[in-house]
Order: C-alpha cells, then sequence, then structure tokens
C-alpha cells in the first residue's frame, strides 16, 4: 500500500510507524521530564525489579478471633471453612474488574479479602461491591499492589490494570508466590509475553489469561466439531477484529493530582513518563502507542485469533507468515492453513461476509466438508452439503462476555495445580500471533517469524519491535 494510503496517514501525530518521525514520537519526552522509573513521585530513583518484592509491606490482615467461632467459618452451615477457601487479592478495580469480580464473589471457596487501585474512588467503588457481595465491610483497600503481594493470606491476584502493567504485575506476583489470573492482552509486546511464559515456568505457578472464551460452551462446540473432523481437512480459520489504529500524540497537561487520589507516578508504571491527563485514567489510554497492545489488534485478537489457534490444534506454535492487506492480514502456519484476520468496518453492524451480524468477537473454521460460525450472540451456524443451517437451537449458549466458568476453571486449576485452560504457553503463543501481525500492520510489508526463536526472519526493523522502551528497573 503506498505511504499516503496507509491508515495512519491521518493520525494525529502525521507519520507513518515505521518512519523516523514515529521512532522519534515512541521516544520523546520533554526535557523537564521526570526520570523513567517509579522512586518516587518527582522520578527519583526506583528499585530494581528485583529488590522491588523485597519493598512489599510484609503486612498480612489481621483479624481478631471471636471467643465463639461461627459455624460458617468451620464451614458446617454448609459453606467452606475459613482455612480451605482461597484468598483473593484484587489490583486494579476498574468497569472490566468490577465485571470479572462479580461472579467470583458468588464462589463459596473464593474470598476476596483486599483491592489494589491507584485511584481513590476505584477503591471505594471496588470495596463496596466486596462489602455488598459479604454483608461486611472486612474488604481491605491500598493504593500499592506491592502491599498485596506482601501478604502471605492472599493465595492468587486478579489482575485487571490497563495493558501497561499486565506483565510486570503478572511476574512480581508469580515471583512472590501468588497464582494469576490476569486480563488480556497480557503483555504489552512479544518480550514481555516471553517473560511471563518463562516466569511461570519458573515459579511453578497457575496462570490463566482473561480470554475466556476458551470456556464458553458454543466456542467450544464449534471446536469440537473441527477437532472431530466434521468439516474435514481445515483449510481457513478467520478472525474478526476491529480495524487496528496507534496514536503517539500526548494529550495536553494538567496539574497532577494528590497521589492518595490518584497516583499518577504509579498509574504510568513500566509505561515511558507523560504529563497526567484525566481521560487517560477513565480510558483514553487505549490506542496510545506507549500504554496499548499491538495496535489494539490484541482487543479482539487475543479472544479470536486465540480460538483459531485452538481449532487448528497449534497451541503450541503460530503462523509463520503475515501479509497486510487493505481489509486485514493473511496469514499462514507451517501446515499450510491459511489465517485470516478480518478487519470489520464496525465492530457492530456491517460486517461483509460474516452470518454472525451481532454480538462481538465471531469467528469461522472452513474444512474440505463446510464451515462454521459462532460468536458472542451464541448462535451457530453450519454450513455443508450446499446448505446453510443455524444449530443453535438446542445448543448450550453462553455469552462470549460470561466469565465464571473461565474463572471456575482457574480456581479449580490451583487446587489441584494444573494447566488452565488459557495458561501462560497458550497465551504466549497466541499473543505472538498477534503481536507479529500487528507490526506486519505497522510496518506495512510481509513478515516471517520463527515459531521456535519466536523472532522475526531477517527483519532487524520488526525484530527491534518485539520489545519497547520502558522506565528504568520496571522493564
Amino acid at each position: 500500500m503506498p505511504r499516503e494510503t496507509h491508515p495512519l496517514a491521518s493520525s494525529r501525530t502525521g507519520s507513518h510507524p515505521s518512519s523516523p518521525e514515529f521512532a522519534s514520537a515512541i521516544d520523546s519526552k520533554p526535557k523537564d521530564a521526570p526520570n523513567n522509573n517509579l522512586g518516587d513521585q518527582q522520578g527519583g530513583t526506583g528499585p530494581h525489579r528485583r529488590q522491588l518484592l523485597k519493598g512489599c509491606v510484609q503486612a498480612s490482615l489481621a483479624f481478631a478471633v471471636p471467643t465463639i467461632i461461627p459455624a460458617s467459618v468451620l464451614g458446617r452451615d454448609g459453606g467452606v471453612a475459613a482455612n480451605d477457601r482461597i484468598e483473593l487479592g484484587v489490583i486494579g478495580i476498574g468497569p472490566r474488574c468490577r465485571y470479572v469480580l462479580a461472579p467470583i464473589l458468588k464462589f463459596a471457596d473464593v474470598r476476596c479479602s483486599v483491592i489494589a487501585d491507584v485511584q481513590a474512588t476505584r477503591r471505594t467503588e471496588g470495596k463496596a461491591l466486596v462489602d455488598q457481595a459479604y454483608g461486611n465491610s472486612d474488604c481491605k483497600t491500598l493504593r500499592d499492589f506491592r502491599e498485596v503481594l506482601g501478604q502471605k493470606n492472599i493465595d492468587a491476584v486478579l489482575i485487571a490494570t490497563g495493558d501497561r502493567w499486565h506483565a510486570t504485575a503478572s511476574m512480581l506476583a508469580a515471583e512472590a508466590g501468588k497464582d494469576i489470573y490476569c486480563e488480556k492482552p497480557c503483555g504489552l509486546t512479544v518480550d514481555y509475553c516471553q517473560r511471563i511464559d518463562q516466569t511461570i515456568q519458573n515459579t511453578k505457578r497457575v496462570f490463566q489469561a482473561g480470554t475466556q472464551r476458551r470456556s464458553v460452551p458454543n466456542f467450544q462446540q464449534v471446536i469440537a466439531m473441527a477437532h472431530r473432523g466434521e468439516l474435514g481437512k481445515i483449510q481457513k480459520l478467520v478472525a474478526s477484529v476491529y480495524v487496528p489504529t496507534i496514536d503517539t500524540a500526548w494529550l495536553p497537561g494538567q496539574p497532577t493530582p494528590d497521589r492518595e487520589v490518584c497516583d499518577w507516578n504509579m498509574w504510568l508504571g513500566p509505561a515511558p513518563w507523560r504529563p497526567y491527563n484525566e481521560q487517560y485514567v477513565s480510558g483514553k489510554w487505549r490506542g496510545q502507542w506507549d500504554f496499548d497492545s499491538g495496535a489494539r489488534l490484541l482487543d479482539w485478537g487475543a479472544h479470536t485469533v486465540d480460538l483459531c489457534q485452538w481449532a487448528n490444534q497449534s497451541d503450541g506454535t503460530m503462523p509463520i507468515e503475515y501479509r497486510p492487506h487493505e481489509k486485514g492480514i493473511t496469514c499462514r502456519y507451517d501446515n499450510g492453513v491459511i489465517l485470516e484476520i478480518d478487519f470489520l468496518e464496525t465492530p457492530f453492524g456491517k460486517r461483509p461476509g460474516w452470518i454472525q451480524s451481532n454480538g462481538t468477537c465471531p469467528i469461522r473454521i472452513e474444512g474440505e466438508a463446510g464451515w462454521v460460525e459462532t460468536g458472542d450472540s451464541g448462535e451457530i451456524h453450519v454450513h455443508r452439503d450446499g446448505k446453510t443451517v443455524d444449530i443453535s437451537q438446542g445448543a448450550t449458549r453462553k455469552n462470549g462476555l460470561d466469565v465464571d466458568l473461565h474463572a471456575r476453571n482457574f480456581f479449580d486449576c490451583m487446587r489441584s495445580r494444573t494447566a488452565p485452560a488459557a495458561n501462560s504457553t497458550v497465551m504466549k503463543r497466541s499473543h505472538i500471533a498477534c503481536h507479529a501481525a500487528a507490526t506486519a500492520w505497522i510496518l506495512q510489508r510481509p513478515l516471517r517469524i520463527d515459531p521456535v526463536t519466536e523472532r522475526f526472519v531477517d527483519d532487524a526493523e520488526a525484530n527491534r519491535l518485539i520489545a519497547r522502551p520502558q522506565r528504568t528497573d520496571w522493564a
């Protein structure tokens, strides 16, 4: 595609993402910007990552032991005894986290006892949600999530910060001996995805990526059809995403709030420093190069590409070729199967070539004997023998946004010490496939990746994007 028609040509930065201007934009900061670390609010020298856990507050929640122990504590009322419950800490309690947490609060064998967030209003909202569910006021709130990791009674953490924090928080949690449920995208870059997986292998923790569609029945049903050979030999997979986007422009700086109201330095975390603007902390960070994963391709791709990986029985590998074009990215596996990453013109509405006219994240699996399509609507359409049939009626349907089954899988695997549905290696492979596709789109040229080394073949510029500059000692 000519440079003048590249999707970024009309962006606010006015720079092609592979241009020197783009490289300058992602590394630039004002002369008076603080150093890129988290030592203090003014950007002083921060601790090395190996020392971060030593800096965690080694405090556990202290509860007075009552003279008469309630039956519920002993598990004699049909519930779960306190010493057999999984103690959960929450890191980042925004709207998405509250959605994920709501069904978890109904699990009898899990108790959420502490939440951490850099924003006071979110701490208050999160505590209210937890206390209302349990009928008490016991939930503790913290500003610094490292204090959660320092509490010996916490068995697991739910990480639902923005993308910029997912990897570092996951690795620190694993090193602190906690099991992890981390919202997607788990890694801002290829490098982060690799390091999460390696850390999980080294620490032998249980890790579940928040790609919950692996636990949703209609997706499981169509993938089982492919695995049973009901579609014949698989030829093509189609994963929907919305059109990628990148923005490197800074929003205008605003006065930094008191750190107890919003700890801006901690909000940024590993991301390069920039001045505070309220819109960032309320969601405007999406699409920003410093804060977002893979040109937003992973927003849906972390789900849809992941499902296609599973359908192709490719959890141990990834596509080796990526060719960007105007309407998507065509990828090819080593076994010849094509993965088409399809840019939807609008996430909801106009969807050329799709039967799924509503609901998010549609996928299609095409074989020699027919194809099947499903999405978050729960509808399942099968095309065989020249006929397309809706087999949704009577099928077990559940919306792809629902997380209760996926969360249940995580906690069950914590008890059995087995790998959950979306473990760190599964996450790494599907996330890297998304990052490779996004890199091909950014550079606007075909790329090859070695699925063993997980590096691009004969392309130094693409390999430079495997990692990004991050703040000292947090990268």
